[in-house]
């Protein structure tokens, strides 16, 4: 799926969920979008998680498992990994954002004024173990003027 059909199927549940939670429609779809590779990656097609959330022993719903890549100690490796599977890309999209809320960890995040920091927040807070997270997020929002579906937030 090309990106433009990618934020076109997510927006409509990226606005709601912002709405709702707080988590910035653009930060939603540019998250989804590197995480899910635009939809294609094995884990959204195969277990709907567009946010590659991993199954804690919190998570009582279904799981898959599959290969990651980790940044650990300075250089990538490749790891198995328990994600979470979800029923529908709306079911990931709802708790993605509740799974941000809900942990402590990013409550700095929903202090930030600009998606620019959302990002950094979300970085700084262990989101993902890539440095340039947060960048790449930036970068896609700005590409793709994902900062223009956040006009009708909370």
């Amino acid at each position: 799926m090309n990106p433009s059909e990618f934020i076109m199927r997510l927006t409509t549940a990226a606005v709601a969920s912002f709405k709702a939670t707080g988590v910035p429609a653009s930060i939603t779809i540019a998250q989804a979008a590197l995480e899910s590779a635009w939809g294609e990656s094995g884990l959204a097609r195969n277990g709907n998680n567009l946010f590659g959330i991993k199954a804690d022993s919190l998570w009582r719903g279904q799981t898959l498992t599959l290969n990651t890549k980790e940044f650990i100690k300075g250089q990538w490796v490749v790891v198995p990994a328990l994600w979470r599977k979800y029923p529908s890309w709306q079911a990931s999209i709802d708790d993605h954002a509740a799974f941000l809320k809900r942990n402590p960890r990013y409550k700095a995040c929903f202090a930030c004024t600009t998606t620019q920091a959302f990002a950094k927040a979300l970085a700084q807070a262990g989101y993902a173990t890539d440095p340039e997270y947060a960048n790449k997020l930036i970068v896609l929002m700005d590409k793709h003027q994902l900062q223009a579906l956040d006009g009708g937030g909370p």
